[in-house]
């Protein structure tokens, strides 16, 4: 959601129609189904996503996911073709993502490239075109690789807590592969890369006070990193399900409004 936010901010002419339905799209229909397919292929046992203690998923689930895409690809249909494929490319990659046949999250770099690029780098662009009125929009690829590096300095961190059942289902995330205090550090180093990225973004468009107010957004984020890195240092079990949930919530909560403040700021005659 905060990347939805953060492209919206940057689109000059709203179409606010197409912009309440790609917002549908995305938040009620496909990424619903793709955690939905995730947990039905995963069939997780212990703490998964926001769910501490998570029920075994049934054929039911499957069914609905499937549905839920369906509709979503033929509701795309009413914005552009464009988007249609756009979307079906997010599913798609979604559902190798998990597929036990193929499942590419069982591979560290590959895994964490297509998380990335689909939620950070396609959803902004899929966002920028369908809620633009102007067609011929050049979307930023500043920004664009910002949206990339934002969910890439915080995915691995939701992973942490998960390496024994990662282990156990013989999948190497990118979290796994570091270690727990390494994944602290390489999220550290990447959101450093999206910051100076954004920086140079609002600086090539003169508005570097917008991204001082985003800097006041993260504060929070920022300390609650920090600390949680320091307890994880003197002990390694504080890497765990209660502090990750904690994380998510802090950041999840300061980056929305970060850039729903940024969409107001920036429509203001």
């Amino acid at each position: 959601m905060p990347v939805y936010w953060f492209a919206l901010a940057l689109v000059q002419n709203i179409n606010i129609v197409n912009a309440a339905l790609i917002f549908f799209i995305i938040h009620v229909l496909v990424y619903p189904s793709s955690n939905g397919y995730n947990s039905y292929m995963d069939r997780d046992t212990t703490s998964i996503g926001g769910i501490e203690k998570p029920l075994q998923p049934t054929n039911q689930l499957f069914v609905f996911s499937v549905i839920m895409d369906v509709l979503a690809v033929l509701l795309a249909l009413i914005i552009s073709p464009l988007i249609v494929a756009c979307i079906f490319i997010y599913i798609m990659f979604s559902r190798l993502y998990s597929y036990r046949k193929i499942r590419l999250k069982q591979y560290a770099i590959i895994g964490y490239l297509i998380v990335i690029l689909n939620q950070g780098g396609l959803i902004f662009f899929i966002v920028f075109h369908a809620a633009n009125q102007d067609t011929n929009a050049v979307v930023p690829w500043l920004a664009i690789a910002f949206a990339t590096l934002l969910i890439g300095g915080f995915y691995p961190i939701t992973q942490i807590y998960q390496h024994k059942e990662d282990k156990d289902d013989h999948v190497k995330t990118i979290s796994l592969m570091l270690g727990k205090k390494g994944t602290f550090i390489f999220c550290a180093v990447i959101y450093a890369f999206a910051f100076t990225l954004l920086y140079i973004y609002f600086s090539s468009v003169n508005k570097l006070f917008l991204f001082s107010i985003l800097l006041l957004f993260f504060l929070p984020v920022l300390i609650y990193f920090t600390v949680w890195f320091l307890q994880v240092n003197k002990n390694i079990s504080n890497a765990d399900f209660k502090h990750t949930m904690r994380m998510n919530k802090i950041a999840s909560i300061c980056t929305n409004l970060a850039f729903i403040t940024l969409l107001i700021l920036n429509h203001i005659d």
